[in-house]
């Protein structure tokens, strides 16, 4: 088969490696798999996972009775400061993360000592993975990250009485992610000798929520990049970015301005479904993460077919290589 190389995909956190101004600091992992392993790929330095904070402070996690210390244990002495927090992914055990999480929050990076007043604004949160749902074996979609994000939200605002604040939103449908992926292709055109520039770029997925939003959402940013650029020319001055638009503002300075849009197309082997499709369309439920304003337009797919293999094809025919 076709040979992949790492060089070639785009993971939900692999835009994280842009966030320099995080690398050096002391930043707190949550999440499944090998954490430590990929953030310190992606650039991060000091990282401490959720089961090493709660070695290191057994008193915190207590809803699981089995996992409680049976003696008072001694006071924690010698763990660094956490300076920020980064979420790849939904955890195992939602009650731990969702408890130490709040708690580093509340305290500032120290969870071991008790402060009068919460810090607000609060350390950076780094996120990943937005999706609501996802679609596995089973008959329904499953919860995924965007739904334990839903949770550290509302509790932190119940706690707390303000917003949760993210430093960076990372993964579909964020712009960041698109750019990201967009620097990525036009890299690899040019080590395959690609000369003809890229134009036109096709973003394949099954969640209207995530996949079609954020493409058909690049695909805006693609058009305000042009607008910009023709401001630009006509000397009016840029406006102010957030920290996640200045990391996409920094790829693009890197990437050339070919591309010209971004076309999603939506196949029906996942979370969307032709059968519920007016119902999927036309209820007001906006599955998207809270950060994102709902436009109904934007979950209208530019193309709707079967599967992966169609949608390539598809993409053949556009470029007439079919």
């Amino acid at each position: 088969g076709p040979q992949v190389s790492p060089e070639q995909v785009v993971l939900s956190h692999s835009p994280l490696q842009l966030f320099s101004q995080f690398h050096h600091r002391c930043m707190l992992v949550a999440g499944q798999g090998p954490l430590e392993e990929n953030a310190h790929d992606l650039g991060f330095k000091h990282v401490v996972t959720i089961e090493a904070l709660r070695k290191a402070y057994p008193l915190l996690d207590m809803v699981d009775l089995s996992r409680r210390p049976k003696e008072l244990p001694p006071p924690t002495t010698g763990f660094p400061t956490i300076e920020g927090v980064i979420l790849f992914g939904e955890p195992v055990r939602w009650e731990t993360s969702l408890q130490l999480i709040t708690d580093v929050l509340l305290s500032n990076g120290n969870p071991g000592a008790a402060l009068q007043d919460v810090p607000y604004p609060h350390l950076p949160v780094l996120a990943c993975n937005m999706d609501l749902l996802w679609m596995a074996e089973a008959k329904m979609p499953r919860f995924g990250h965007g739904t334990f994000l839903l949770c550290l939200e509302s509790i932190y605002r119940k706690v707390t009485g303000r917003e949760l604040k993210y430093e960076a939103l990372i993964g579909k449908p964020s712009p960041v992610t698109y750019s990201y992926a967009q620097h990525l292709l036009q890299q690899q055109a040019e080590r395959q000798g690609c000369r003809t520039p890229i134009q036109r770029l096709y973003a394949v997925g099954d969640n209207p929520m995530s996949d079609v939003y954020g493409a058909n959402l690049y695909n805006n940013y693609l058009k305000s990049a042009r607008h910009s650029q023709v401001q630009a020319g006509l000397g009016r001055s840029p406006q102010p970015a957030s920290p996640q638009a200045e990391a996409s503002l920094e790829l693009r300075s890197d990437c050339s301005s070919s591309v010209q849009s971004c076309e999603s197309i939506l196949v029906c082997t996942g979370v969307y479904s032709p059968e519920k499709r007016e119902a999927q369309a036309g209820g007001a439920v906006f599955h998207g993460h809270r950060d994102f304003c709902f436009d109904p337009s934007l979950l209208e797919a530019s193309y709707v077919v079967q599967d992966v293999d169609d949608a390539v094809q598809l993409a053949f025919q556009k470029k007439n290589w079919s």
